[in-house]
């Protein structure tokens, strides 16, 4: 990743998603002014409670901490650029990274839904599935499970971050290799791949679940 020093816009459409990375506890201040200066900005938010020894607090934090997400106006990247908070704009190689926009739209469903939702650690591996019912159907994640309890997480593989959510089992379906190149036509064979690259993950075997919840975390 670089600077604002040499970038080289590509071939990007007005509409696409890209990502910012900020300094430490900057993202709400970055959201709000580059909004103000008319940038459309996505910061998907969660709650989660601090406790001291004399009480205990509801805050709100930024779900993927240190990250702001910009639709288009790329053409006005130095008036992003030069925005207090900034430190650099994510990129793949010398381009400015895309965020697809199928993964925009899964964690925004995520977080205006009725879930729990909180940071997860990036998984590569896992079954893959597709929710088959409910708010989230037809929104595509990984199943994993801790406990009793099960959970969809979902990645936003540039920026090799996840969230996961709570979710009963019953309610998603395996996706096959073949739905995953119908989906990612242009992604390589399902393996390992690398940080800002493509989007791989490995495929296991179907497993049935009977129960179970999900949730992020």
């Amino acid at each position: 990743m670089l600077t604002s020093q040499s970038i080289d816009l590509g071939m990007h459409e007005p509409s696409d998603w890209w990502a910012l990375y900020t300094r430490h506890q900057h993202e709400k201040t970055v959201a709000t002014m580059l909004s103000a200066k008319g940038f459309e900005v996505f910061l998907p938010l969660y709650e989660s409670t601090r406790r001291w020894k004399d009480r205990s607090k509801m805050i709100t934090l930024p779900l993927f901490p240190c990250y702001v997400f910009v639709r288009g106006g790329l053409d006005r990247r130095l008036q992003v650029v030069t925005t207090p908070g900034v430190h650099m704009i994510l990129l793949r190689g010398e381009q400015v990274a895309v965020i697809p926009e199928p993964e925009i739209h899964a964690i925004r469903r995520a977080v205006e839904g009725p879930f729990r939702v909180e940071p997860h650690p990036f998984l590569k591996c896992g079954e893959r599935v597709r929710v088959t019912r409910g708010s989230l159907e037809g929104v595509e994640g990984i199943l994993v499970r801790k406990k009793n309890l099960y959970r969809l997480v979902l990645s936003v593989d540039m920026m090799a971050k996840s969230v996961a959510m709570e979710i009963d089992a019953t309610d998603v379906e395996p996706l096959t290799a073949r739905d995953f190149a119908d989906v990612h036509p242009s992604s390589q064979a399902p393996g390992v791949g690398k940080i800002g690259e493509s989007f791989v993950h490995d495929l296991r075997q179907a497993t049935t679940v009977r129960e179970g919840s999900i949730r992020f975390g």
